[in-house]
């Protein structure tokens, strides 16, 4: 019996509810979109989030590097101007040496000014690498490699290859294909010393320091920036042998180079997300505020739904019906206005984040910034669903409160 009564009573709910969402469409519309915005706020900035931290991963994770060694800090909003390892072919080839170790090679970072000529040179950040590999995704062309022993022989005065991958855009604003020629140097008044082929365009770096980037053989880099002498690099990177304990060699070459910072490539990630804690920090107060916010706007619109029904609610209450019908009433619409909201958000959210994602890649030059996992969809819509019923429901119980004979004669 009393199942019977909780069955006709959540009938009779779901009825008062639908009834009143259709009295009022227009009200029931704007609902319906507030909550489809608070939905995309929250899913939206968590996949940036998610992206950030899968994008550090995802750069490591193709560099294919077991091991890092640097002098700590390294900034990275420094496009790689600073280079603290010093001798970094003779420490690449100590550590080629090692029966542990698989291979090694350096990775130096400058900022170089590139053109076809002196009208109309750009500075751009260069990263100087022994070779490309598969994960460069050239858009047309193709990469270089340099031979083993050059690659792990003292870098010469003056450039061997002369070749480089440029960024699409900075190809596309100089107006050079694969062949084609251009002038790089860290200076305007170098620049024109030094002349470089085309051989491929991708935009790999770019992705990662935030604006195009180039590709240069390293020895060919160091020549021109003027550090063959002291050899420097940003890292020195490092594989294991498929035998060998990655951490227990990390914690070797520590002891063997006290000066530097020796990472795994877990460790690096870590130490990447430290350097930008505050960027990080910001990231998830954002986040934050956008739960929050969606919460308050989703309390203060079913506050106002409940408002705006005061007289209706007032003639049920008039009839007999008691508080708690009349905030099932309301939570009932929550829940329907917060599925449909839902829904709305989320079938959205692929299309917002395409467009930013295209938006960051053209202007930025990270591609794919914006990640979103289910559990993101899951986070959007159970704060429309979830939340959206809890909080029309104390509304409604707060609503009947106030729900009054009064409000009928006046």
């Amino acid at each position: 019996m009393n199942a019977t009564r909780a069955i006709v009573r959540t009938r009779a709910v779901a009825g008062l509810a639908l009834a009143q969402l259709r009295r009022s469409p227009g009200r029931t519309v704007l609902t319906v979109c507030a909550v489809t915005l608070a939905v995309l706020s929250v899913t939206v900035l968590a996949s940036l989030g998610v992206g950030v931290v899968e994008k550090g991963e995802q750069g490591l994770d193709s560099a294919d590097r077991d091991i890092w060694i640097s002098r700590d800090p390294v900034d990275p909003a420094a496009s790689g101007t600073e280079n603290p390892v010093v001798g970094a072919h003779g420490m690449a080839a100590e550590l080629t040496a090692r029966d542990d170790i698989a291979g090694a090679s350096p990775i130096a970072m400058y900022d170089v000014y590139v053109g076809t000529n002196e009208s109309n040179l750009r500075r751009r950040p260069a990263v100087g690498v022994q070779e490309t590999h598969e994960g460069f995704n050239f858009q047309s062309g193709g990469g270089f490699t340099v031979d083993r022993e050059i690659a792990l022989s003292p870098p010469p005065d003056e450039p061997r290859t002369s070749t480089l991958v440029l960024d699409p855009r900075t190809a596309a604003a100089l107006n050079v294909s694969v062949g084609d020629t251009v002038h790089i140097g860290t200076s305007r008044q170098t620049a024109s010393e030094y002349e470089f082929t085309v051989v491929g365009t991708s935009s790999y770096y770019s992705q990662y320091l935030g604006s195009p980037a180039m590709t240069v053989p390293l020895g060919d880099l160091q020549a021109v920036a003027g550090t063959s002498g002291t050899d420097r690099a940003t890292f020195v990177t490092a594989d294991v042998t498929a035998d060998a304990d990655r951490d227990a060699v990390a914690d070797e070459l520590a002891e063997v180079y006290p000066t530097y910072e020796v990472r795994t490539s877990g460790e690096q990630v870590e130490g990447m997300l430290e350097e930008r804690s505050v960027v990080l920090a910001s990231g998830a107060t954002l986040v934050g505020l956008a739960i929050v916010g969606g919460v308050v706007l989703t309390a203060n619109l079913f506050a106002l739904v409940a408002h705006q029904q005061r007289e209706e609610l007032a003639a049920l209450r008039a009839v007999g019906l008691s508080r708690r019908v009349l905030a099932g009433t309301i939570g009932a619409q929550g829940l329907l206005i917060g599925l449909v909201g839902g829904l709305v958000g989320l079938a959205a959210t692929p299309l917002v984040v395409l467009g930013l994602n295209r938006f960051s890649a053209a202007v930025l030059g990270f591609e794919r910034l914006l990640r979103t996992p289910l559990e993101v969809y899951a986070a959007g819509f159970a704060l429309a669903l979830c939340v959206g019923t809890v909080v029309a429901l104390v509304a409604g119980w707060r609503a009947g409160r106030y729900a009054r004979i009064a409000h009928l004669e006046q």
